[in-house]
């Protein structure tokens, strides 16, 4: 067995089903008042057509801890409300992120023949070693880390009305 590390993958893909519409699945991912309550719960704003901009800002929480810029921006490549959302995405935290550039990602919402709706997060992060670190991080004991942290919440809050953490 060997101690090197796995490299972590170019293009991850996160599917999860949720019971919920596609319309209310789409509005929790595009609406500040629905980013507020689950994942890193920061409100994002989108030009939701083609050549719009998207940006992040920081929860309430980051805001007390000093964080008071933008954190993730980009640009809507596709709108298809409410059943597809491509974008450029990048990560302003630091200049290492930064400096990595824009990845491409992409939601899929499509209903399914059992009443559910299945969520499709494809993350294209080709020459961004630390953002992709950062978005595959496994759930942990904190209730932190990457898409599939963010998506079991979005999951959490759309089904039960409450988050999985605080």
């Amino acid at each position: 067995m060997s101690n090197e590390a796995r490299p972590t993958p170019t293009t991850q893909i996160y599917e999860v089903y949720i019971k919920a519409t596609p319309q209310a699945i789409w509005d929790a991912i595009t609406t500040p008042e629905w980013t507020a309550r689950f994942g890193y719960r920061g409100p994002v704003d989108y030009e939701l057509r083609p050549g719009g901009r998207f940006k992040a800002d920081p929860s309430a929480a980051m805001v007390a801890m000093g964080m008071t810029a933008t954190m993730v921006d980009g640009e809507v490549l596709e709108a298809e409300p409410p059943h597809r959302l491509v974008q450029t995405y990048r990560f302003l935290f630091n200049e290492q992120t930064t400096a990595e550039g824009f990845s491409r990602l992409t939601y899929d919402i499509a209903p399914t023949a059992s009443g559910f709706t299945r969520l499709t997060v494809t993350h294209e992060l080709a020459g961004q070693p630390i953002m992709a670190a950062m978005v595959a991080s496994k759930f942990n004991e904190q209730g932190t880390g990457g898409w599939s942290w963010i998506l079991s919440d979005l999951k959490s809050v759309l089904e039960t009305g409450s988050s999985l953490v605080g």
